[in-house]
């Protein structure tokens, strides 16, 4: 039987006809590894097999080429958690659930929850693209947030709450359970149930959030107890 790879290209050989998305994905791996200030222009291209010259054609610097990994990769997921915040017909205790999970599934538990380390890490560095990363992504996030927040306001299942300080409230322990994925769970420091963690938070939060005498019917029981 032949060889398979007898006589193909290496990997690295130049295609002058590279989709921009294998730009993009080479990109998003590389941030996500070395962070922004380390990723440079020609190891994207080398690693998408393509020219540096040729990343050129679609991308003018590293700033534009990070911005398109995060409006191809994270801006859609951020739609479609918005899409269905405006357009749930359930109860909001069901509606929270259903967004923090669904967040951790398409985000928080893929390599796009590198780019939250990245920003962590290197916000202070980049003014630039902390203010797109802030506008395109957090700023709608929260706003998201504070709309699935005033929904169970508006329908008598929540407390009448601050809801831009609770959406921070909310933000904060996903953002926590994504760093220390990429931070002390790679050394094996201590193992940490990422739905352990999120069933716990969930049932903390809606707990206090909800009215008194709906919080103990609308909430599962504590993990411990089942």
């Amino acid at each position: 039987m032949e060889c398979p790879f007898k006589n193909s290209k290496p990997r690295w050989t130049r295609r002058k006809d590279a989709r921009p998305q294998e730009l993009l994905a080479a990109a998003l791996d590389l941030f996500v590894e070395k962070g922004y200030a380390a990723t440079r222009l020609e190891d994207v291209a080398s690693r998408a097999g393509v020219s540096k010259g040729t990343l050129y054609l679609y991308f003018e610097n590293k700033e534009e080429l990070f911005k398109a990994v995060v409006r191809e990769n994270v801006v859609p997921v951020l739609g479609e958690a918005e899409e269905i915040v405006d357009n749930y017909q359930g109860g909001s205790v069901e509606l929270f659930r259903e967004i923090a999970m669904g967040w951790w599934e398409r985000i928080g538990n893929t390599k796009l929850s590198g780019i939250t380390k990245l920003m962590v890490a290197e916000s202070s560095n980049f003014p630039e693209v902390t203010r797109f990363y802030h506008d395109e992504v957090i700023s709608r996030g929260n706003a998201m947030i504070e709309r699935m927040l005033k929904r169970g306001i508006q329908r008598g299942e929540f407390r009448d709450i601050d809801v831009r300080q609770a959406a921070n409230i909310v933000c904060a322990p996903m953002v926590m359970l994504m760093l220390w994925k990429h931070s002390f769970a790679p050394c094996q420091a201590e193992p940490l149930s990422p739905d352990d963690y999120l069933n716990n938070f969930i049932d903390l939060f809606l707990r206090g959030v909800l009215v008194r005498e709906n919080a103990d019917a609308a909430t599962p029981p504590p993990l411990h107890s089942r």
